[in-house]
């Protein structure tokens, strides 16, 4: 065992020499110490960009002030599954390798049935668009299953449907005689008229990243940080975004890494505390 640091961690298991605003950790560290330094390099850089909120995503906007935001940039419940029993089961047997022992809690809103989901989605694109400034950008996490219906409800939302880009996670289980599903997708829009000549560079249509081990996950199904830090660069320089499913927190730590401010709204206590603390946040209730 490492003896214990001033700053609480055992040893040291972060260096400095990580990418641009991140320490990254030694080898050979155990999935707590992992945790530990992640959590450690939120806290360096979050300070005033990032406020949480713990709350129903459409019952927290319809507070939030319009005009607000630059960008709307979350990854909202799937609600996978062909049919109703598989929809109602728990989120870990969908998503996770450990299905029966996994030890973080499971999130709301994934047992809805696709015309609901895309009534659901519809409600909030809208509230998320009033609560942005013209030209502002949307962009939306989603599975094969619902991507129709996420396209339909960016739409009826008032926002301009602009592409999808993917999601590569390079790796996925092998199925014979079948595609590999190794890809989630990116469906992203405009609020209005998108300048040309906005201060945003080229950005890939694929995103090549592999999925956070389980070992290091805070949420179930979290976000590799590297592919949101790419993710956020849609976003003007210095802007604001909104994340209304802000589960473990990486797009508010991607959008802080990245000298922007985030707002992000989390459903569910449990998980809310878990990206408070990772965060380094006073969670908003």
């Amino acid at each position: 065992m490492r003896p214990l640091a001033a700053n609480g961690y055992k040893g040291n298991p972060v260096k400095a020499s990580g990418p641009a605003g991140l320490r990254t950790c030694e080898p050979g560290v155990s999935p707590s110490e992992i945790r530990a330094c992640r959590q450690a390099e939120a806290r360096d850089v979050t300070g005033e960009r990032i406020k949480l909120y713990r709350g129903d995503a459409l019952r927290v906007m319809r507070g939030l002030p319009s005009g607000t935001y630059d960008a709307v940039i979350t990854d909202p419940p799937y609600a996978a599954g062909v049919s109703l029993s598989a929809k109602g089961a728990s989120t870990a047997s969908k998503y996770c390798e450990n299905k029966r022992g996994n030890p973080l809690p499971d999130f709301e809103g994934d047992a809805m049935d696709q015309r609901t989901w895309t009534l659901f989605m519809t409600d909030v694109l809208r509230d998320a668009r009033r609560l942005c400034v013209p030209g502002a950008v949307c962009a939306v996490f989603i599975d094969w299953r619902m991507l129709p219906s996420l396209t339909d409800a960016m739409q009826r939302a008032g926002w301009i449907w602009r592409g999808v880009a993917v999601w590569d996670k390079l790796a996925s289980r092998p199925q014979k005689g079948r595609f590999r599903q190794q890809a989630e997708f990116l469906v992203w829009g405009s609020a209005g008229r998108l300048p040309v000549d906005r201060p945003v560079p080229v950005l890939p249509g694929v995103f090549h990243h592999v999925n956070v081990a389980t070992g290091e996950r805070l949420h179930q199904v979290q976000k590799p940080l590297e592919l949101m830090r790419e993710v956020v660069k849609i976003c003007v320089p210095g802007g604001r975004v909104l994340d209304p499913f802000a589960g473990s927190g990486s797009t508010l730590l991607a959008a802080a890494l990245e000298d922007l401010t985030a707002d992000g709204i989390e459903s569910s206590e449990a998980i809310a505390r878990t990206a408070a603390e990772r965060l380094g946040v006073t969670l908003q209730e």
